[in-house]
Parts: C-alpha cells; sequence; structure tokens
C-alpha cells in the first residue's frame, strides 16, 4: 500500500523531466527515540518502460552514391532499416532525413511521418534524391525519432538516441563538359559568306552529353543568347523567344529523353539585302558554354530571284563534271534544265531537274555528274562544248546575276573541254 510517508507516488510532480533528464534517489533514515533506524526490505521504482529503437545496416543498407561514378543530377537510392529492438511499441515514426553539402549548407529531403514501429518490428523504406544541387562532396543524415532543435527532446520518450543517427559520405562527379551547338539554314550547313535565303529558317540545337540535367524546361530558353547583326548596323540586336504580345519569334522544343538536345527554330525574313552576321551562345544547365567564343556566321541576302552563270568541275574533264551556281531570292525555280551543244548548235545532251537534283537558295552543286555522253548514252568525241542553262519561276525567266565568273561566257553560253 503507497502511503505519503514511505512512498512518492508522482515522481513528476516534484521533478520536471525537462529541466533533470536524470535523477538519483538517495534515503535517509532516523530514530531520535531508540536510535534504531528501520532497514530497508525493499526499494523500488515502478515506471512505464520506453521504447527502444535502432539503426541496424546489418538487416538491410542500400546506397546508390558508393562509388565515384554518379553523374551531377543523376538520382540517389538510400535504405537503411531501423529496428524496435524493445519490448515496447512506438508510436507513429518521425524520421529526418537531410544532405549536407560541401560549405555545409542543410537541405532536408521530404519524408512523410510514418505508421506506429511496434515492438520487434524493422521500418525498411527508400528514398530518392535528385544530386543536381549537390556536386562534389556531401553527407547524407539519417536521424529516427529526431531531437527537435527548440526544445531539445525527441519526438517521442526514448531510452537512448545515440544509435538513432548516421551521416554516410558520398561524391557527385560535377558536369564540366561543353554541350555541343549546332546551326543550320533551312536544314544545311552555310559557309562564312554565303548567299542564303531571304526567308530562312534558322535552327539551333543544344545537345548535352549528361542524360541527366535535362534541358526539359520551357525557362531552359533563358540558357541560349541569339543576336543578328543587320546591313550597316554597329550593333548587334537581340532576338527574343517572344515579342511584346506573347506571341513567338523562336519556336522551341525542350529535350524529352537522355540524349538531351534542345532545339530552337527561327522563321524570319530578312526584308533588306545585304550583309548580315548572326552570333548565338548558349550553355546547358551546368553553365558549361558551348564554346569559349560564341558562334557566329556571315550570310548574304539577295531578296530578287537570280541565278549565276553555271560553271562545270572539272573542267577540262576526261571522265565526268557536275555544275555549280548560285541561286537567290525566296522561291526555288519550278523548272531548270541544263543544254549541252556542239560548237555548230547540235544539242546533243539536255538534263532535266530530276536528274540535276534538289536546289536551294544559295550555292549549288549538281548531284548529277555528265560523263561526255549523248542522249542515247553514246560517248561523244573529244572536244570543246557549249551549255546554257535555263530557269524559269511560274512561266518567267529568272534572270541572271552578274559575277566575275561572266568573263568565261559569252551570251549566256559557256565552254567544256572533253579530253579522254
Amino acid at each position: 500500500m503507497f502511503t505519503s510517508i514511505d512512498s512518492i507516488p508522482n515522481l513528476g510532480s516534484i521533478i520536471d523531466a525537462s529541466i533533470y533528464p536524470y535523477a538519483k534517489m538517495r534515503a535517509y533514515f532516523l530514530d531520535n527515540v531508540s536510535n534504531t533506524p528501520a532497514q530497508i526490505y525493499r526499494w523500488q521504482l515502478l515506471y512505464d518502460p520506453e521504447p527502444e529503437l535502432a539503426l541496424n545496416p546489418a538487416l538491410g543498407f542500400t546506397f546508390s552514391a558508393l562509388t565515384d561514378s554518379l553523374q551531377q543530377g543523376q538520382n540517389v537510392e538510400f535504405a537503411i532499416a531501423i529496428e524496435n529492438i524493445s519490448e515496447f511499441d512506438m508510436d507513429s515514426l518521425l524520421v529526418h532525413y537531410w544532405v549536407e553539402d560541401e560549405d555545409r549548407n542543410r537541405t532536408y529531403l521530404p519524408y512523410v511521418r510514418q505508421d506506429s514501429l511496434r515492438s520487434g518490428e524493422v521500418l525498411y523504406d527508400t528514398i530518392t534524391f535528385d544530386t543536381e544541387n549537390y556536386p562534389n562532396s556531401n553527407s547524407l543524415w539519417i536521424f529516427a525519432n529526431p531531437t527537435n532543435d527548440t526544445t531539445g527532446l525527441q519526438d517521442q520518450l526514448e531510452q537512448y538516441d545515440f544509435n538513432n543517427i548516421a551521416e554516410i559520405k558520398f561524391n557527385i562527379a560535377v558536369d564540366e563538359m561543353n554541350p555541343l551547338l549546332d546551326v543550320t539554314f533551312d536544314g544545311l550547313h552555310i559557309l562564312d559568306g554565303d548567299i542564303v535565303n531571304a526567308k530562312p529558317t534558322i535552327k539551333i540545337s543544344l545537345d548535352d552529353e549528361n542524360p541527366y540535367l535535362l534541358l526539359s524546361e520551357d525557362m531552359d530558353t533563358s540558357n541560349f543568347q541569339v543576336f543578328i547583326l543587320k546591313p550597316g548596323a554597329t550593333q548587334y540586336t537581340q532576338i527574343r523567344f517572344l515579342d511584346g504580345t506573347g506571341a513567338n519569334i523562336m519556336y522551341w522544343t525542350t529535350a524529352t529523353g537522355p540524349d538531351n538536345k534542345f532545339e530552337i527554330e527561327y522563321p524570319v525574313e530578312f526584308a533588306v539585302d545585304g550583309t548580315y552576321k548572326l552570333r548565338v551562345q548558349a550553355n546547358d544547365k551546368s553553365a558549361n558554354l558551348s564554346g569559349e567564343m560564341a558562334y557566329e556566321i556571315e550570310f548574304e541576302i539577295i531578296n530578287r530571284s537570280t541565278i549565276t552563270n553555271l560553271l562545270n568541275y572539272p573542267n577540262p574533264f576526261s571522265t565526268r563534271t557536275q555544275f555549280v551556281f548560285e541561286l537567290t531570292g525566296s522561291v526555288i525555280p519550278d523548272q531548270i534544265r541544263i543544254q549541252i551543244m556542239t560548237i555548230t548548235g547540235v544539242v546533243v545532251r539536255e538534263i532535266n531537274e530530276d536528274e540535276i537534283g534538289p536546289l536551294r537558295i544559295g550555292r549549288n552543286r549538281t548531284e548529277f555528274w555528265w560523263d561526255g555522253r549523248d542522249q542515247f548514252g553514246d560517248p561523244l568525241a573529244n572536244g570543246v562544248y557549249l551549255y546554257k542553262v535555263v530557269t524559269r519561276i511560274n512561266g518567267l525567266d529568272v534572270e541572271n546575276r552578274e559575277t566575275d565568273a561572266d568573263n568565261f561566257f559569252k551570251k549566256g553560253f559557256g565552254k567544256m573541254y572533253l579530253m579522254r
């Protein structure tokens, strides 16, 4: 029977556990009458015991970042067994995970409170986090039933907490490789100074080798800077993706897979003839530039539809020769044919547009090679042959544009030499 003389029914009423988490009991017995103090037969502390849990990697442990082969942006998986090693049930379990970077900045990883952990049970759950913001050396921390930073107390009462916490160090390889920038006009790579379509579609693509830091967001347009230097101008004009009303000037397609290629299409009309210059600079999500210097290309615009005199190469030739010429404007001729004739004016071979192959505005080199045979496939004799080109757009002859090569032509006729 507990009495106020020989017992303390509620120790918490006289000792505040938040102030005195540890206590030692002492008893003093006095007998001032007969000087024979009572002897203790039994002294015991009756309490409700608290559970005890511990991290137990022997029951389960997974960490995909234990090697240095992980690249920046790659996901990391981690799991460790948390075991209730006591005979008493734990209430709903709170677990904190956080990453501490090389500057000791702490980032908590989202993880919801788990169900109660009963006696003898094990929680083995996998968390996944992205390493984009954790280059170089880092630490992953886990604290089961953590201590509150304000009160200094654990989320739930427990016997000990030293076996609830762990630190695992890991390293993430930094992405330092430059992405590849590619620029085409109407699907073709041009040379500096080339004539191009007055209404081209300029395509810009950035290909990053990192399959984890994907250029997959609309905001990645900020990684591109596109400029045009117009004829007679001294300063570049930046080309924005959207105009003041929100309408597209340039269109983009984000990366959707491990190829990690971001593509831009810029359909533009250059109304003024002259020499332009395009400048493009881009970077990936790790701020690696596409090159130490910005990509620059100079090109010429001529809005009217013209064609230069055809030159055949090689000339003289022995086995075969092809034709080189330039087109300007923005419309491809719908009719083109090359006539080869003797010096007396007899047409011996006529090459039509199907044989010539695809045309483009700018520099053209025919896919067709003439082998010195006539219309019937018979070999022609050695000697001088004349040739001329006929081109039309919507039934109208295309204007001939003067060049330095015109000295080799007389009244629109060129000469070639067949020497077998």
